[in-house]
């Protein structure tokens, strides 16, 4: 093994982000959410001394694949994002809905290792080592249970494609990615040591999940599920429900750790709106400067922003599309106008679509 070991010269333990560290970095970015970020920091810390336990150890540690399940909006992609920043390993994001059975338009399933190979610029060392996000894992549930005449191609045959890849195994990879052509060399990828992070929606799993909870209740007391908050409905996710949901069995188990995020409360939401680094409301005072403008939003406007996010449903997203309706008529006319100095957001500029309040730049005589 020394020869590993020279290989891995540049992927040490001294480089080793603790679980807390790791976490602490995502709150960073990410409001709430504690039970995705502890999971993720805790399997990527594993992930790392896996490789390096491996390398040196006879004791062989399975890696542990993550399955994150929650509503849209709540930050999935902006986790997987935010890690791939943190990390310095090879991560690569990556669409589930695009992938197809072998020989059907669309990508095969090996192309999710072509972009991880791009990612590690070409290393073959590197690859096998990466972090690989499959987004939107929900759309390649099965269609219904009853086998129809006209293929899944995008459903239950991309899962089987996908059962040796995540566990494991020797994929050969067009290194431009692509379909395979006979006349072009493939690079071998042993997919043993990547981490796959999966994440999807699963639009409609409560229900799932609330009827198991239930039990076959009929007639009189179906209202009886209310006493179950959808808002804490999938932290009792189980495998069971997944299943139930149209994946394959063998599927889910090699995704080992199910984690969920919750739906955003308001306080979240407004936490979101002015908290993270990248904050909505600091990407509108950036824009804003470029013409020596201070953009100020008074309380009660945010607050407003955020009740109407609530009714939207769309998490965080709900956010970006208000602020862009509010903002849209002001940030036509503001830049033509060059003794603005400040801009103030009220709440009226939202529910009486009027202007905001304005203060120009004293005349120098």
């Amino acid at each position: 093994a020394t020869n590993h070991k020279n290989k891995n010269s540049d992927f040490s333990s001294k480089q080793l982000l603790k679980p807390k560290e790791i976490k602490a970095e995502l709150d960073k970015y990410i409001i709430d959410q504690n039970h995705a970020k502890k999971t993720l920091s805790v399997a990527v810390y594993n992930h790392y001394k896996r490789i390096l336990n491996n390398i040196s150890s006879d004791v062989n540690i399975d890696k542990s694949n993550i399955l994150l399940v929650g509503p849209t909006g709540t930050g999935k992609t902006l986790l997987a994002k935010t890690l791939a920043s943190i990390l310095q390993i090879p991560f690569a994001i990556v669409d589930a809905t695009v992938l197809t059975e072998a020989g059907y338009v669309g990508e095969d399933v090996e192309n999710v290792l072509v972009r991880l190979y791009h990612e590690a610029n070409y290393d073959l060392d590197k690859t096998q080592r990466g972090i690989i996000y499959i987004d939107e894992i929900d759309k390649i549930a099965r269609k219904n249970s009853n086998p129809s005449i006209t293929r899944d191609v995008s459903g239950e045959g991309v899962q089987q494609s996908l059962l040796k890849i995540i566990e494991g195994t020797v994929a050969n990879i067009p290194p431009q990615g692509g379909r395979k052509h006979p006349e072009q060399p493939l690079v071998k990828v042993d997919t043993s040591n990547i981490l796959f992070i999966c994440g999807g929606t699963f639009d409609g799993i409560e229900d799932v999940i609330g009827r198991r909870i239930k039990g076959g209740g009929i007639g009189f007391d179906r209202e009886s599920t209310s006493s179950i908050n959808k808002y804490a409905t999938l932290s009792h996710i189980k495998v069971e429900d997944i299943i139930k949901y149209g994946f394959l069995p063998e599927l889910v188990g090699r995704l080992p750790i199910i984690s969920y995020l919750n739906y955003l409360n308001p306080e979240a939401l407004y936490r979101i709106l002015i908290e993270p680094i990248n904050s909505l409301i600091n990407q509108y005072t950036e824009l804003f400067k470029f013409d020596n403008v201070k953009l100020i939003f008074k309380e009660d406007a945010l607050k407003y922003i955020v009740e109407l996010a609530v009714k939207r449903r769309t998490g965080a997203r709900a956010l970006r599309s208000i602020l862009e309706e509010v903002m849209i008529d002001i940030m036509y006319e503001l830049p033509s106008d060059k003794n603005v100095e400040c801009c103030t957001i009220t709440k009226e500029v939202i529910t009486e679509k009027s202007s905001p309040e304005i203060t120009f730049y004293k005349k120098t005589a």
